[in-house]
């Protein structure tokens, strides 16, 4: 079976941007139930579907097909719940070699910036680049069918802390 098994961070500085790669990502639910979510994304100019299993510790199943990128724009704009999840990716080699994900959110999320690494198994070791702030893994505000329902701007708790995770 095909799982999923990431950690997620929250971010200290926008250090990760030097010699790193961007895309532009669009992407909505159609169903965010704690025990399984169904995603749409546009990730630059291709679509794709994912379907996600409930999180256990930091693992998962994840199944994700890529669809026409008509196909998930049409889906994002018509059947997605609102509001949609708008970033920018950053892909960055961290001091061992392994890539990060790092996640800046736009819209109703703006000022969140989340990083993620996915690794082989849940043991796995890996060096912390110096932009890595407090872990976040587990927690369900920083998924980002979560945010889907209750943005980052409408968090009443939410302050500078939680922005760069100092």
């Amino acid at each position: 079976m095909p799982y999923e098994i990431e950690r997620k961070f929250l971010v200290t500085s926008d250090k990760y941007k030097i010699d790193s790669l961007s895309k532009s990502y669009k992407q909505g639910y159609l169903c965010t139930e704690s025990s399984r979510t169904v995603r749409v994304r546009l990730a630059g100019n291709r679509g794709f579907i994912t379907i996600k299993g409930e999180s256990i510790d930091c693992a998962r199943l994840e199944f994700e097909y890529e669809i026409p990128p008509a196909d998930a724009a049409q889906l994002l704009d018509t059947l997605c719940l609102k509001p949609l999840i708008e970033k920018i990716r950053y892909r960055k080699a961290g001091p061992d070699g392994k890539i990060w994900e790092i996640d800046e959110f736009g819209g109703e999320n703006e000022g969140l910036v989340i990083a993620e690494i996915e690794l082989s198994h849940r043991e796995e070791s890996f060096a912390r680049p110096d932009w890595i702030g407090q872990e976040v893994t587990g927690d369900v505000r920083y998924y980002n069918s979560y945010l889907s329902q209750k943005p980052y701007k409408s968090w009443e708790y939410r302050s500078d802390k939680d922005k760069r995770g100092t």
